[in-house]
Protein backbone atom coordinates (compact mmCIF):
# COMPACT_ATOMS: atom_id res chain seq x y z
CA UNK A 1 0.00 0.00 0.00
CA UNK A 2 1.40 3.29 -1.48
CA UNK A 3 1.15 6.73 0.69
CA UNK A 4 -0.16 9.78 -1.39
CA UNK A 5 3.45 11.38 -1.42
CA UNK A 6 4.97 8.45 -2.97
CA UNK A 7 1.88 7.75 -5.38
CA UNK A 8 2.66 11.62 -6.22
CA UNK A 9 6.21 10.63 -6.78
CA UNK A 10 6.13 7.96 -8.39
CA UNK A 11 3.28 9.22 -11.16
CA UNK A 12 5.74 12.28 -11.35
CA UNK A 13 8.48 9.59 -12.41
CA UNK A 14 6.56 8.14 -14.91
CA UNK A 15 5.69 10.85 -16.77
CA UNK A 16 9.27 12.33 -16.67
CA UNK A 17 10.71 8.86 -17.74
CA UNK A 18 7.92 7.76 -20.33
CA UNK A 19 10.47 9.09 -23.36
CA UNK A 20 13.98 8.65 -21.74
CA UNK A 21 13.55 4.54 -20.25
CA UNK A 22 10.78 2.44 -21.71
CA UNK A 23 11.10 -0.98 -20.62
CA UNK A 24 9.17 -1.51 -17.60
CA UNK A 25 11.91 -2.97 -15.37
CA UNK A 26 14.70 -0.11 -16.25
CA UNK A 27 12.13 2.50 -15.21
CA UNK A 28 11.04 0.14 -11.90
CA UNK A 29 14.92 -0.08 -11.21
CA UNK A 30 15.69 3.69 -12.31
CA UNK A 31 12.75 5.15 -10.18
CA UNK A 32 13.93 3.21 -7.25
CA UNK A 33 17.26 4.46 -7.50
CA UNK A 34 15.81 8.14 -7.36
CA UNK A 35 13.87 7.34 -4.60
CA UNK A 36 16.90 6.60 -2.46
CA UNK A 37 18.66 9.34 -3.57
CA UNK A 38 17.17 12.35 -5.47
CA UNK A 39 19.95 14.38 -5.63
CA UNK A 40 21.07 12.05 -8.62
CA UNK A 41 17.67 13.04 -10.77
CA UNK A 42 19.18 15.12 -13.51
CA UNK A 43 16.33 17.59 -13.47
CA UNK A 44 17.43 19.42 -10.50
CA UNK A 45 13.39 20.83 -9.83
CA UNK A 46 11.90 17.36 -10.20
CA UNK A 47 14.82 16.38 -7.69
CA UNK A 48 13.91 19.28 -5.11
CA UNK A 49 10.05 17.78 -5.23
CA UNK A 50 11.08 14.31 -5.11
CA UNK A 51 13.36 15.18 -1.78
CA UNK A 52 10.85 17.21 -0.23
CA UNK A 53 7.89 14.32 -0.87
CA UNK A 54 10.37 11.36 0.31
CA UNK A 55 11.51 13.58 3.23
CA UNK A 56 7.61 14.12 4.27
CA UNK A 57 6.59 10.78 3.53
CA UNK A 58 5.22 9.72 7.30
CA UNK A 59 5.33 5.62 5.97
CA UNK A 60 8.07 5.44 3.80
CA UNK A 61 10.59 8.27 4.02
CA UNK A 62 14.37 7.36 4.51
CA UNK A 63 13.79 8.53 8.64
CA UNK A 64 10.49 6.37 8.89
CA UNK A 65 12.34 3.36 7.47
CA UNK A 66 15.25 3.27 9.26
CA UNK A 67 12.81 4.26 13.17
CA UNK A 68 11.31 1.35 11.82
CA UNK A 69 13.84 -0.87 11.66
CA UNK A 70 15.34 0.65 14.27
CA UNK A 71 12.84 -0.39 16.64
CA UNK A 72 12.44 -3.89 15.01
CA UNK A 73 16.16 -4.63 15.94
CA UNK A 74 15.58 -4.02 19.57
CA UNK A 75 12.91 -5.82 19.79
CA UNK A 76 14.83 -8.90 18.30
CA UNK A 77 17.76 -8.07 20.90
CA UNK A 78 15.29 -8.31 23.40
CA UNK A 79 13.99 -11.67 22.10
CA UNK A 80 17.55 -12.94 22.69
CA UNK A 81 17.64 -11.29 25.96
CA UNK A 82 14.80 -13.54 26.97
CA UNK A 83 16.02 -16.56 25.35
CA UNK A 84 19.36 -16.09 27.32
CA UNK A 85 18.15 -15.50 30.52
CA UNK A 86 15.94 -18.81 29.85
CA UNK A 87 19.07 -20.86 29.36
CA UNK A 88 17.54 -21.45 25.69
CA UNK A 89 20.20 -22.24 22.80
CA UNK A 90 19.49 -20.73 19.11
CA UNK A 91 21.14 -19.70 16.25
CA UNK A 92 20.44 -16.03 15.00
CA UNK A 93 18.99 -15.12 11.69
CA UNK A 94 22.58 -13.45 11.02
CA UNK A 95 23.95 -17.45 11.70
CA UNK A 96 21.93 -18.63 9.76
CA UNK A 97 22.28 -16.60 6.72
CA UNK A 98 25.92 -17.13 7.26
CA UNK A 99 25.04 -20.97 7.04
CA UNK A 100 23.28 -20.27 3.65
CA UNK A 101 19.95 -20.18 4.64
CA UNK A 102 17.39 -17.93 2.35
CA UNK A 103 14.58 -18.31 4.51
CA UNK A 104 15.13 -17.22 8.43
CA UNK A 105 13.28 -16.80 10.96
CA UNK A 106 14.43 -14.19 13.69
CA UNK A 107 15.91 -17.30 15.71
CA UNK A 108 15.97 -20.87 15.25
CA UNK A 109 16.00 -23.12 18.44
CA UNK A 110 18.97 -25.42 18.35
CA UNK A 111 16.53 -27.59 21.09
CA UNK A 112 13.16 -26.99 20.75
CA UNK A 113 10.74 -26.11 23.90
CA UNK A 114 6.65 -26.03 24.42
CA UNK A 115 4.87 -23.14 25.46
CA UNK A 116 1.73 -24.76 26.69
CA UNK A 117 1.57 -27.64 24.75
CA UNK A 118 3.06 -26.25 21.53
CA UNK A 119 6.41 -27.26 20.04
CA UNK A 120 8.57 -24.09 19.25
CA UNK A 121 11.35 -24.64 16.77
CA UNK A 122 12.15 -21.03 15.91
CA UNK A 123 10.51 -17.74 16.90
CA UNK A 124 9.70 -14.37 14.75
CA UNK A 125 9.48 -10.80 16.71
CA UNK A 126 7.64 -8.59 15.25
CA UNK A 127 7.84 -4.88 16.36
CA UNK A 128 4.07 -3.98 15.13
CA UNK A 129 0.39 -5.02 16.40
CA UNK A 130 -0.92 -7.85 14.51
CA UNK A 131 -4.06 -6.81 12.51
CA UNK A 132 -5.75 -9.14 9.71
CA UNK A 133 -3.54 -7.47 6.66
CA UNK A 134 -0.11 -7.73 8.11
CA UNK A 135 -0.87 -11.05 9.51
CA UNK A 136 -2.20 -12.72 6.34
CA UNK A 137 1.05 -11.05 4.29
CA UNK A 138 3.59 -12.49 6.76
CA UNK A 139 2.16 -15.77 6.99
CA UNK A 140 2.48 -15.71 3.60
CA UNK A 141 6.13 -14.44 2.83
CA UNK A 142 7.38 -15.61 5.97
CA UNK A 143 5.60 -17.67 8.26
CA UNK A 144 4.76 -20.69 6.34
CA UNK A 145 8.32 -20.67 4.54
CA UNK A 146 9.68 -21.14 8.37
CA UNK A 147 7.00 -23.71 9.56
CA UNK A 148 7.75 -25.69 6.24
CA UNK A 149 11.70 -25.50 6.72
CA UNK A 150 11.72 -25.97 10.20
CA UNK A 151 8.34 -27.60 11.34
CA UNK A 152 6.44 -25.18 14.54
CA UNK A 153 7.12 -21.89 15.41
CA UNK A 154 6.22 -18.90 17.95
CA UNK A 155 5.02 -15.34 16.43
CA UNK A 156 5.57 -12.67 19.17
CA UNK A 157 3.94 -9.46 18.38
CA UNK A 158 5.10 -7.09 20.42
CA UNK A 159 2.70 -4.38 20.27
CA UNK A 160 -0.36 -7.07 20.34
CA UNK A 161 -2.60 -8.86 17.96
CA UNK A 162 -6.26 -9.57 17.30
CA UNK A 163 -7.23 -12.57 19.28
CA UNK A 164 -9.13 -14.33 16.36
CA UNK A 165 -5.50 -14.26 13.93
CA UNK A 166 -4.17 -17.01 16.89
CA UNK A 167 -5.98 -19.87 14.74
CA UNK A 168 -3.02 -21.53 13.25
CA UNK A 169 -1.57 -23.02 16.46
CA UNK A 170 -2.97 -26.63 15.85
CA UNK A 171 -1.10 -26.11 12.77
CA UNK A 172 2.47 -25.14 14.28
CA UNK A 173 1.96 -20.90 14.58
CA UNK A 174 1.24 -19.87 17.62
CA UNK A 175 1.03 -16.13 18.13
CA UNK A 176 1.77 -14.34 21.37
CA UNK A 177 2.05 -10.78 22.62
CA UNK A 178 4.84 -11.59 24.85
CA UNK A 179 7.72 -14.02 25.58
CA UNK A 180 6.42 -16.89 27.74
CA UNK A 181 7.19 -16.68 31.36
CA UNK A 182 9.44 -19.84 32.23
CA UNK A 183 6.80 -21.42 33.86
CA UNK A 184 4.63 -21.91 30.49
CA UNK A 185 8.07 -23.05 28.78
CA UNK A 186 9.18 -26.98 29.34
CA UNK A 187 12.91 -27.69 28.00
CA UNK A 188 13.82 -30.72 26.83
CA UNK A 189 16.98 -32.28 28.72
CA UNK A 190 20.39 -31.80 27.17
Amino acid sequence: CLSVCLSVCLSVFHSYLCVDIPPLLALKVQINSWIKNPLSIPDKELAEEVEQCTGNDPDFSPCSVEYRHQIGKKYELLLQEKLDSHHLCYIAEDAMRKLGYDKTPDVKMEVPFAVCGHVVNWVESKASFGDEESHRQYLEDQYWSYWNRFGPGLVIYWFGYIDELNVHQGKGILLRDNFPILSEIITMPV
